[in-house]
């Protein structure tokens, strides 16, 4: 995997589960990896750090920064985006895998938890790709991954299956069929300068923390993390 050697890859949500994943194997691929997430230091309540993920990186032989960056505030994101334009400069590979996820009844579902997954998980992506677009286009090549979900296909039933009908993923399927939609859409319109723009969505669950967290690991056929950076890769 000489294709990627010595490129700038950014990957955001990146300190656990599959962003860390995904930012190891680009590294161990030679690429100088920029790592976000919203907090640097390790949290007691959680495995995992941004920090303890660059420092395996370089334990490794990789080349990694962290950058804090909270993807809900756009202020956040213009620095993003600067730290490694100045760190590694312009960005060849940017993996837009940060999410917030709220699963709940749709009819008790509140307009404030709704505005912040649309601002992660849609309005984040396309900002952030706007912003390492221009560098790209300049190259003439450059790789957009946008990590999105099976929760965003169209359902197939009745009967339905758990993921349609059991784990209140209406919302969070909206947002994920929306980063498709985006997805595929930009493929068309930046192909031309040779940019490449795809989604990677685990069919089966992904044994992460956060999948944990709701209840998704525990009975569900699971995938690997190391298999999603495979694929990623």
């Amino acid at each position: 995997m000489t294709l990627i050697n010595g490129k700038v890859a950014m990957v955001t949500g990146a300190s656990r589960g599959l962003g860390e994943a995904i930012a190891r194997r680009l590294a161990s691929a030679g690429a100088n990896v920029i790592l976000s997430a919203r907090t640097l230091e390790p949290d007691p309540a959680q495995p995992g750090s941004l920090l303890e993920t660059v420092e395996s990186i370089r334990a490794a032989g990789g080349v990694a920064e962290a950058v804090r960056c909270d993807v809900s505030k756009s202020e956040d994101r213009r620095h993003l985006v600067g730290q490694a334009n100045a760190l590694f400069g312009p960005v060849d590979i940017l993996v837009n895998n940060a999410a917030v996820t709220f699963l709940l009844p749709v009819e008790q579902f509140p307009e404030k938890r709704f505005n912040l997954m649309a601002e992660v998980q849609l309005w984040a992506p396309l900002h952030l790709i706007q912003q390492v677009v221009p560098g790209m286009r300049a190259k003439g090549s450059g790789w957009i991954l946008n990590i999105t979900s099976r929760s965003a296909s169209y359902p197939i039933g009745p009967p339905f299956d758990d993921v349609q009908s059991g784990g209140h993923m209406s919302v969070y399927g909206t947002m994920k069929a929306g980063l498709d939609r985006l997805t595929t859409a930009l493929a068309g319109e930046l192909a031309p300068s040779g940019i490449a723009v795809n989604a990677l969505a685990p069919w089966d669950n992904v044994a992460t923390p956060g999948a944990g967290h709701h209840a998704l690991v525990e009975g569900f056929p699971l995938e690997t993390t190391d298999m999603m950076a495979e694929a990623a890769l």
